[in-house]
């Protein structure tokens, strides 16, 4: 792999969705790769299609019977009740749809690759917006997460012999099934910052895990441009600099978003580049996932600047014409979605979404940035 970042894409995800009344029955990775591209930023040398994670590759995180139990709920399009609530499949927003398997499967293949990729060349960074379900748990789905991709490129760069991973979640949720897997684990650090209050109601306590290594920033609502960049600037890095990896996993959920209807946050999506922008430079080996985002205007410019962010391009500048069609060709079946405003299609850059740094906020920074 050369310096130039590369993107890890597949083309599951423009004809695959979880049904058409679920929060992600939108395009996401897809309008995503369309208006990179739309953009003039994504070279075909620069984009590598997904392979497909396969069992054996999954089952070094999840248990083989729920993989078995996915790929049967594939096959047959249906589970059984008993089935239903060991796995929490077909339940609590993880629907039994066409591609159950192959889908989330595609997802872990990405990060699987990018983690191999990431190893070979000794640096480098890959984006793969696909990823990013770290609800995921060994044996059951939750939180719209089949399996969960970056516990498994943790654990490919852990066995390919690294020492020291960081993983960083800006998802307006809770990481909770990445501290998990790796809570006891000190060559792993987690940083999560979320909604306090946000399902799944975890990642409270600001300090946790063998040596402090899973460390929580849960911030309250109305959370502003101006409170991530103390966030960024006086906790996440300065963490990140003290565990020094040698490999970076950054996953760029987008639901903490003004302008998404999953959370109470205030961001704009300058606040999730730079904090991009700081990060990517922390370790030789870099890996930029996605995560949540149910608003589809505001995912594809969000997540199309993060590759923006990762090759240095100018993101304030007008769209051109067919950047601009990609998102006016985009549609969403909520109240937001019926008149969308003209800046959703004219430029990638929200408005910034600064505002006063609260003295709760600047507890919350202190206690997750504190020495154990």
């Amino acid at each position: 792999m050369t310096a130039r970042p590369r993107f890890i894409g597949s083309e599951i995800y423009r004809r695959s969705t979880y049904g058409a009344k679920h929060p992600l029955a939108i395009p996401r990775v897809s309008a995503t790769i369309d208006l990179a591209r739309a953009l003039g930023w994504l070279p075909p040398e620069a984009y590598i299609e997904s392979p497909i994670a396969r069992p054996d590759q999954l089952t070094r995180f999840h248990a083989p019977d729920y993989v078995a139990a996915l790929m049967a709920a594939e096959a047959s399009g249906s589970v059984e009740p008993a089935l239903r609530e060991r796995y929490n499949i077909g339940r609590n927003g993880n629907p039994v749809f066409p591609e159950i398997f192959f889908r989330p499967a595609t997802a872990c293949g990405a990060s699987l690759l990018a983690a191999e990729m990431l190893l070979d060349a000794g640096r480098g960074i890959v984006h793969s917006p696909a990823g990013g379900t770290h609800h995921g748990r060994p044996d059951r789905a939750s939180g719209f997460c089949y399996f969960n991709d970056p516990a498994l490129a943790i654990l490919r760069l852990l066995d390919g012999g690294l020492d020291r991973i960081a993983y960083v979640d800006l998802d307006a949720h809770h990481g909770d099934g990445v501290e998990d897997a790796f809570l006891g684990d000190p060559r792993v650090l987690t940083v999560s910052i979320h909604e306090a209050g946000r399902w799944p109601g975890t990642g409270i306590e600001p300090v946790g895990g063998a040596g402090g290594t899973a460390r929580n920033l849960p911030v309250p609502a109305g959370f502003n441009d101006s409170e991530m960049a103390l966030a960024v600037d006086a906790a996440i890095l300065p963490l990140i600099r003290r565990h020094a990896p040698d490999a970076l996993l950054i996953q760029c959920g987008c639901d903490g978003l003004a302008d998404d209807p999953q959370s109470g946050l205030d961001l704009s999506n300058r606040a999730i580049w730079r904090a991009v922008g700081a990060l990517k430079g922390m370790a030789p080996r870099v890996l930029v996932l996605g995560g949540g985002g149910y608003n589809p205007w505001a995912v594809a410019r969000c997540w199309a600047g993060i590759w923006g962010v990762l090759n240095g391009h100018d993101l304030d500048a007008p769209l051109p014409e067919a950047a601009e069609a990609v998102l006016r060709g985009l549609s969403w079946n909520h109240s937001r979605g019926r008149n969308p405003p003209d800046r959703w299609f004219a430029t990638l850059a929200d408005p910034p979404r600064d505002g006063p740094v609260r003295a709760e906020l600047r507890a919350i920074v202190a206690a997750a940035a504190a020495h154990e």
